[in-house]
């Protein structure tokens, strides 16, 4: 079966989410653990500024702190050149990108138009330069915005190509608000690997409307092999109202190794990790898996059933007394 990619993203995309500030110490031990799990690249945090993501305010002190996995590469977001300046030297593997294919959405998120942020990601791009980190461009809102509606697929490509001209490693195709839907993720999925096969193509899903796992599927049919997904279903986006947070890493690993797709991800160890996540973030989790077990995870016989032939031996009896 085919070989996939999971990327976790909980300690950036979820953590940055979340309104109590987790302990530098326990966001290094939770990276630690799911470093251990097998995941091909794990978002680590972020170099924001601290005064608009105080959450990730430790992005140095975690970088710094985390034990390092053969195999595993180690991205961060990286907003602008000073976020740049910060993360590379921090040993990064991977410098995240973002902006949005919608005005109103880019506007609202990074108080900036699309075109500015383009260009200020392009100075990122040519500080990052020949070194050794490479560079992935998250694109948000590419299956549609809550305040634009549908976003054109031709816009998504041409937002691609420029970035692809710029020599950009992989691009991300986020459903940051949970709009999208099956077919429509094939076929945008399908376009962009025909157009650009030298971009290494991730698919972002959120489960704002329960359609994660069921694009995830699309998008497989179309060819994609790498995947982001967050512990625990943490996550979400302020400017989506009633959004919920990303793909459950243990649910869409649950379902692929049941479909006998080779991750290289230790579902246990996920479960075991997702398990320390109600302490950290003071609530539960939408995760399903964590809840109900794996599919077969068996339980006991009740008693009653073990005792359910003799009783109904004893009734036979009594009616033909």
């Amino acid at each position: 079966m085919k070989r996939l990619y999971l990327q976790e993203v909980a300690t950036r995309d979820g953590f940055q989410n979340e309104a109590t500030f987790i302990d530098t110490a326990d966001k290094i031990a939770m990276v630690d653990a799911l470093s251990r799990c097998g995941f091909a690249k794990i978002e680590v945090t972020s170099f924001t500024s601290p005064k608009a993501i105080p959450a990730l305010r430790d992005a140095e002190a975690v970088m710094h702190g985390i034990r390092r996995h053969p195999g595993v590469e180690y991205t961060v977001l990286v907003p602008n050149v000073r976020g740049a300046e910060r993360a590379l030297g921090c040993g990064i593997d991977e410098a995240n990108l973002v902006m949005s294919v919608s005005e109103p959405h880019n506007r609202s998120n990074l108080r900036m138009t699309r075109e500015q942020s383009f260009a200020q990601l392009r100075e990122v791009i040519e500080v990052i330069g020949n070194s050794r980190v490479a560079v992935n461009v998250s694109l948000s809102t590419v299956f549609g915005c809550p305040m634009q509606g549908d976003v054109k697929e031709d816009e998504v490509l041409g937002w691609i190509d420029r970035f692809a001209q710029l020599g950009v490693r992989g691009v991300t195709l986020c459903d940051t608000t949970g709009m999208a839907f099956p077919s429509q993720v094939q076929q945008l999925s399908a376009r962009v690997l025909a157009r650009f096969p030298q971009l290494q193509v991730t698919l972002h899903f959120h489960d704002t409307r329960g359609m994660a796992l069921a694009n995830t599927l699309a998008a497989l049919q179309a060819g994609v092999d790498r995947f982001d997904a967050s512990l625990g279903g943490l996550g979400g986006c302020p400017y989506a109202p009633g959004a919920s947070g990303n793909v459950c890493t243990e649910d869409l690993l649950h379902m692929l190794t049941l479909m006998g797709y080779d991750t290289a991800v230790d579902l246990d160890q996920v479960l075991a990790a997702s398990a320390r996540l109600p302490g950290l973030v003071g609530h539960a989790t939408p995760s399903q898996v964590l809840k109900a077990g794996k599919r077969l995870d068996l339980h006991p016989i009740p008693q009653h059933v073990q005792t359910l032939s003799r009783q109904v031996v004893s009734t036979l009896t009594e009616a033909t007394q």
